[in-house]
């Protein structure tokens, strides 16, 4: 019973989807010299999840906060995985990048947010009207698995797109675990 609840919410909310986003990240993701992923919380386990397969895909790509972060600089991007947009730790970083002249990309539950409205683009996963309340899916939980398979998809498109193979993405897999 729990499994197809699930299984349904998260299918209504890729349903409710903007289609052209695959597109339109991949060349956010092309045009940008190295590309920034941050989120706090469970969506900053999210965005570590899909900052893992952009490397695994061929980009240059950091998880804000790590020690080995390099600085933003004028042409990377900043993807903001935020549920509410609202988070404090997350409004200061893309203040910072916006200042330094990165590109901000929001991907939220909601449209309108603070820092939507910093962001150069935002990618509302499904719509408001569907993250209300769902028994067994507490706090968060719509948002964070919904964009799991959202941003799986968006490394679907670009491999797929790209013809990369999965012999390529395997070479670039960690081999000291």
């Amino acid at each position: 019973m729990h499994q197809q609840l699930i299984i349904d919410k998260i299918s209504g909310i890729l349903a409710a989807t903007d289609d052209s986003y695959d597109q339109k990240l991949t060349t956010l993701l092309d045009q940008a010299k190295r590309v920034f992923v941050s989120g706090a919380g469970r969506s900053g386990l999210i965005g570590r999840f899909f900052a893992m397969r952009l490397m695994h895909s061929g980009y240059d790509v950091s998880v804000v906060g790590e020690i080995v972060t390099p600085s933003i600089k004028a042409g990377d991007l900043l993807i903001i995985i935020s549920g509410s947009g609202e988070t404090e730790q997350l409004i200061a970083f893309t203040k910072r990048a916006k200042e330094i002249g990165a590109k901000i990309l929001l991907i939220s539950a909601k449209s309108d947010s603070t820092i939507g409205d910093l962001a150069d683009a935002v990618f509302q996963v499904g719509t408001s009207e569907l993250y209300g309340k769902v028994k067994g899916m507490p706090m968060g939980t719509v948002f964070e698995l919904s964009t799991l398979f959202f941003l799986e998809a968006i490394i679907s498109h670009i491999i797929h797109e790209k013809g990369i193979p999965e012999e390529e993405m395997r070479s670039r897999h960690a081999n000291l675990e």
